[in-house]
């Protein structure tokens, strides 16, 4: 069975250690027949929530950037992918920030019953990615159903290209060949 899965890359640096683990994955689900898109939030445009709760009401943002639009690949996908850089033990901002934009499926049926983190960071301790986890996992509590299903981490990667070789990148292949 095919499944829409999307990948959001919250890396800065595109071709960035967690960018290349989300490739990784989408190749290995889509050498599944799972129907994939990855969308690199370096490449949009994407403010901060401003609180005002108005998406509970319009189930949309406000502001107008390129948030409405991935949170509704969001809303509209089976599965969902978070591959970030971690960043003094917790995700990066930008990855911060799209889940706080994407409240207004807090109020909404939404497709994703799935969700994987992929995960690089510098420190080489896999406890680094603890806070992360945790970051995350408040997130999926609040959609009814929702499993995070696996957490690969690739530890003791620093610049672009340090995880080449890395365990970390056949793990992502092999997850993601294995959804279906």
């Amino acid at each position: 069975m095919t499944k829409k899965i999307l990948i959001i890359g919250t890396s800065p640096r595109k071709n960035g250690n967690s960018n290349r683990l989300a490739q990784e994955f989408a190749r290995g689900a889509e050498e599944a027949g799972n129907d994939i898109e990855i969308v690199y939030l370096c490449d949009k445009e994407i403010n901060f929530c401003k609180g005002c709760l108005a998406c509970q009401k319009l189930h949309k943002c406000v502001i107008n950037d390129d948030a409405n639009a991935v949170t509704e690949k969001i809303r509209n996908s089976e599965v969902i992918v978070w591959a970030t850089p971690v960043y003094y033990y917790c995700m990066s901002g930008q990855m911060k920030t799209m889940i706080d934009r994407s409240n207004p499926l807090f109020a909404t049926e939404n497709k994703f019953k799935e969700v994987y983190l992929l995960a690089s960071a510098a420190e080489d301790e896999e406890s680094a990615m603890d806070g992360t986890i945790t970051g995350l996992q408040g997130w999926i509590d609040c959609h009814d159903g929702v499993e995070l299903k696996d957490v690969i981490k690739a530890i003791g990667v620093t610049n672009v290209g340090d995880i080449d070789g890395h365990s970390a990148l056949k793990e992502a292949y092999e997850t993601g060949k294995s959804i279906n």
